[in-house]
């Protein structure tokens, strides 16, 4: 089980940030190398809260245990050192499959919890056994 350790300044439930940080964390990577300290305050800046380390880091390290992420230890220019880490090709393919489920996904929640400021268009494509 993943425990999610947020400060949660957006008031989300802790159930819904573990189902999009990782994700989110693949978004931002994708965006160019970066560190921990950045993706972390990139998802506070998005609204998603601070993001403690005993919860980033693991997250990280998964990425790069799967092969979606490599990392590299760099000494720092006068204050220490970082380890900097970067999008595979098996990364980005990670995303935009992830990302295509995401939309899908959270579209038919909103259409189940909105219906009324949803338009149709997801309820074209549920199966058949799924409509009442």
């Amino acid at each position: 089980m993943c425990h999610i350790l947020v400060v949660n300044q957006g008031n989300w439930p802790s159930g819904w940030l573990r189902g999009v940080i990782e994700l989110a964390v693949l978004a931002i990577a994708a965006e160019g190398e970066t560190y921990g300290y950045v993706l972390g305050a990139r998802l506070a800046e998005a609204g998603l809260g601070t993001i403690k380390g005993g919860t980033l880091y693991p997250i990280l390290n998964r990425l790069v245990d799967s092969g979606a992420l490599t990392a590299e230890w760099r000494q720092g220019d006068g204050g220490p050192g970082r380890k900097f880490y970067r999008m595979t090709d098996e990364g980005l393919a990670r995303l935009s499959l992830e990302r295509q489920q995401w939309l899908s996904f959270s579209g038919r929640v909103t259409s189940i919890i909105n219906p009324e400021g949803h338009t149709n268009q997801l309820k074209n494509t549920l199966p058949n056994s799924s409509r009442s």
